[in-house]
C-alpha cells in the first residue's frame, strides 16, 4: 500500500515537471509529448524537438503515423488516441511555444 503511494507520488511529481517547461495553457494531450520530445534547447535526445516546427508539418507526421504511412516504433498507438481536431490543437501550440 505504501510502495503504491509513493509511485503516485512520483509519477504525480514527474507529470508536474515535465508540464511546467511547457505553457501552462497546453491544449488536453500536449504535455504528453514532453515525455520523449525535449521542450527545451540544449537537451540531446535522437527524438526532434517539436517547439516551433511548422504546425502543418506536426499535423502531417501525426496523420502518418496514425495511418501507418511513415514508419514508427510506437508513434503510430500514440496518433491513433488523438482525434484530427486534437491533434490540430496541440500542433498548433506547439508551434507557438518558441523557448
Amino acid at each position: 500500500m505504501q510502495t503504491g503511494r509513493v509511485f503516485a507520488f512520483a509519477a504525480a511529481t514527474l507529470v508536474a515537471m515535465s508540464a511546467s517547461a511547457w505553457s501552462a495553457d497546453a491544449p488536453p494531450g500536449a504535455a504528453s509529448c514532453s515525455g520523449c520530445h525535449p521542450a527545451t534547447q540544449g537537451v540531446t535526445s535522437p527524438v526532434a524537438r517539436l517547439n516551433g516546427r511548422d504546425a502543418a508539418q506536426i499535423v502531417t507526421a501525426m496523420t502518418e503515423f496514425r495511418t501507418g504511412k511513415r514508419p514508427t516504433t510506437i508513434m503510430d498507438r500514440i496518433a491513433k488516441g488523438f482525434t484530427d481536431d486534437e491533434t490540430k490543437a496541440i500542433a498548433a501550440w506547439l508551434a507557438a511555444q518558441k523557448d
